[in-house]
């Protein structure tokens, strides 16, 4: 039954029309009340097993994928007996279908701009781990926008490729003209099956003509009407990389959607075009906001596709959806503003006037002590009595704290690790190489003389641990906690981040290898390490090739919780026992677990999943008793850290567009209540991105990475209450994952 104008959905959608209707339910456009914008619903009727698992499996699949070219999810709802709900974005424009019908056939250049970005996408899908097969890929299912995007849309009957591994149950559906002849039977479909349908889909915009359907030429050798017979005029280079995409053996296709892409540029000579990317011409005004889904549900013949494992066990019916992050990647092109001078001294004179009122009582406390932070010294004192092991120790004087803020529209969330090394600022001794114990291959040391006076202790900790690009690939760091006397610890080949303190304050846990920031490490490994880079040792388990990471103490200091792709490929959380070696699995989730962090009582674990948008979770350590802490909606929500009482948890927040972090708390006995406040309020100047966010042994400072230039990430620190802000690092290349060092007597 389709859903009437104005009906509310979930108490939030509101529907405003139909876009399509099938044998199987609506796509309709409907408008989010709580954020005002719009979205499409896709509906499932269909609660036979087999079309229920593979719409939620739609909706998992989608929630984890990042991609410009692609869709993204905001939340997911089903109601029993009734039907399955997926809200993702309302992509405006037409579709290529409509294109065609409207145009006859494309020009050879528009061909090859739409090839482009599907396989862009297709690259990205079929290189996740597992592989994504989208399997429906046809005209109907490519998306333009008024903008000049490109859109691949639809992912009804996606499939997790696992390799000889099956995957779970689903339905397999074949498009005449636009699927591969192994996609009619029971033989494996893998990303080979995407170019297939691809290359027909482009056959078709290029001559307005569905090819030949692949079984009828297959069983009763129908030859492919060639494309120069139908359009004379069209490159002849074109043709043959179309065409070589509809070889009926997967063996005679391209092989990867790299490949196919490569092959459509060339055909063209368009390459070097982009440089500066072209765009494809943007529907006519009158083809906007009066598009229609495909409705030929009739045209697609359904056969359940072959059971060889145990399916995945289905989850509650109602659930908060999230998306690694990042694949992480939380990537958006960044566009940086110029800042004039005189924007800066209005930022520094409105810092006086910040309406602080909207802050709740129980962090709008009497604001820390101001502290008055050394001008830029030189640093001396005496060597280090023995040699470190595989560490490259550099000391330098970094630049103050006193960077006023500056406004970012958008930015760019993943830095590539810079190969370049930096100056330094004094004479440096001359590197001495020092054998590596217990390490992988160890580095040059560089040792400079260091400071013998007692550091100041700034939020109640004397030391801060971080890592930087600063010497090459990624290194641990350590500097005071007023920004002063920065030195490097370690010196691992592959590279070192994450770090995370001991209770005590004399052990650092790291990873290795790490080749930037990422959300997922694979293939990383735990290290922990003295807090001088002395002494370093692997976590004492079995080692697992698929990676550990995210590393951090329990209050205690008797556990370590971890994430691990070792389960199943798909990040999940752990735990490690100091006391016995032993570890553990905690969560199981099909959509995978990231950045644990501590509840001060030790018997909790924050953390972000990935499902669709991601959300904060909390745990107890035995991982049965889970529940969303975060509200749902179309943000992302990541890194969270618990204040020092538990009562708030802190974590940075952004909406899908532009991705812009800012920082959020939310009390726990408002947890899932839609009660959160800005840090510092929605009131005050922007101050640029917040992440990576940690707070300091007395609970009265934040420290995080921010880049608020739009391209230098450094390390700030940030009064609780947001009215003092200070940056600790200063460096051209990327400092990141920043980690207080905890105090032993920590003030009440």
């Amino acid at each position: 039954m389709i859903l009437e104008t104005g009906t509310l959905l979930n108490n939030r959608y509101r529907i405003v029309s139909v876009l399509g209707q099938g044998g199987m339910g609506a796509v309709y456009r409907a408008v989010d009340e709580r954020l005002g914008s719009p979205v499409a619903l896709k509906e499932n009727l269909n609660l036979a097993e087999e079309f229920a698992r593979q719409f939620k499996r739609e909706a998992i699949t989608l929630a984890s994928l990042r991609h410009p070219s692609l869709p993204r999810v905001a939340d997911y709802f089903a109601f029993p007996k009734q039907g399955q709900y997926l809200v993702m974005d309302y992509i405006e424009g037409e579709d290529l279908r409509q294109r065609i019908e409207r145009a006859d056939h494309l020009p050879d250049r528009e061909v090859v701009l739409i090839g482009e970005a599907v396989c862009d996408a297709l690259t990205y899908l079929h290189t996740r781990i597992p592989p994504v097969i989208h399997r429906d890929i046809k005209p109907g299912n490519i998306k333009i926008t008024p903008n000049q995007k490109v859109f691949l849309v639809d992912f009804g009957l996606v499939k997790l490729d696992y390799g000889n591994q099956a995957t779970t149950t689903g339905a397999r559906a074949m498009t005449p003209g636009y699927s591969p002849p192994e996609q009619y039977g029971t033989a494996r479909t893998d990303a080979r099956t995407d170019i297939y349908s691809l290359a027909a889909t482009l056959y078709a915009a290029l001559t307005g003509s569905i090819p030949e359907d692949s079984i009828t030429r297959a069983t009763r050798n129908v030859p492919l009407t060639p494309i120069p017979s139908m359009v004379p005029h069209c490159s002849k280079h074109l043709a043959v990389v179309i065409e070589k995409g509809l070889e009926l053996n997967p063996v005679d296709r391209y092989q990867t959607a790299s490949e196919f892409r490569e092959a459509l540029l060339n055909s063209l000579e368009m390459t070097s075009s982009f440089l500066s990317p072209p765009r494809v011409s943007a529907p006519p005004p009158d083809a906007v906001d009066n598009v229609v889904i495909e409705e030929d549900f009739e045209e697609e013949l359904f056969t359940p596709e072959p059971i060889f494992a145990k399916p995945v066990e289905p989850q509650p019916v109602v659930e908060p959806i999230l998306e690694p992050a990042y694949n992480s990647q939380y990537r958006n092109k960044s566009r940086v503003l110029l800042i004039s001078s005189a924007i800066v001294s209005l930022l520094v004179l409105g810092s006086f006037f910040i309406p602080w009122r909207n802050l709740p009582s129980f962090i709008r406390n009497n604001p820390p002590p101001a502290v008055a932070i050394p001008s830029e010294t030189v640093v001396a004192g005496q060597e280090p009595k023995e040699p470190t092991a595989a560490i490259a120790e550099v000391v330098v004087n970094p630049t103050p704290a006193q960077v006023a803020a500056a406004t970012l529209d958008e930015l760019e969330f993943t830095a590539s690790p810079s190969t370049e090394t930096s100056e330094l600022v004094e004479e440096t001794i001359a590197p001495e190489t020092v054998e590596a114990v217990n390490t992988p291959e160890a580095t040059e040391a560089i040792i400079l003389p260091t400071s013998g006076t007692p550091l100041p202790a700034i939020g109640g900790s004397t030391h801060i641990a971080f890592a930087s690009e600063r010497t090459g690939n990624p290194q641990i760091w350590t500097m005071g906690s007023d920004g002063n006397n920065q030195k490097q610890i370690t010196g691992m080949s592959g590279g070192a981040c994450q770090p995370s303190w001991s209770p005590d304050g004399t052990k650092i846990a790291f990873i290795s290898p790490c080749n930037g920031k990422r959300e997922i490490y694979p293939g990383a490994r735990i290290y922990i390490t003295d807090s001088d880079g002395k002494n370093t040792d692997p976590l004492p388990i079995p080692l697992n090739r698929a990676g550990d990471f995210a590393p951090t103490w329990s209050p205690d200091g008797n556990m370590l919780a971890f994430v691990s792709l070792r389960a199943d490929g798909r990040p999940h959380l752990f735990l490690f026992s100091f006391s016995d070696t032993s570890f553990q699995q905690i969560t199981d989730a099909a959509y995978g677990d990231i950045s644990p962090a501590w509840s001060s009582s030790g018997l909790q674990l924050a953390f972000v999943r990935q499902f669709p948008n991601p959300q904060i979770w909390i745990t107890d350590l035995t991982g049965k008793q889970q529940f969303q802490y975060s509200p749902s909606g179309p943000v992302y929500n990541a890194f969270p850290e618990w204040g020092q009482d538990g009562s708030i948890l802190f974590y940075s927040q952004t909406s899908p567009d532009p991705i812009v972090y800012y920082l959020v708390g939310l009390s726990y006995e408002d947890r899932g209540k839609s009660k959160e406040f800005r840090i510092p309020p929605l009131s005050a100047d922007d101050i640029g991105p917040i992440i990576d966010i940690t707070i300091s042994p007395d609970g009265q400072w934040f420290l995080y990475e921010s880049w608020p230039d739009g391209t230098n990430h450094d390390v700030f620190m940030m009064s609780i209450d947001g009215t003092d802000r200070r940056r600790m690092t200063a460096d051209k290349d990327r400092d990141f994952h920043p980690a207080w060092k905890p105090s032993v007597n920590t003030p009440s």
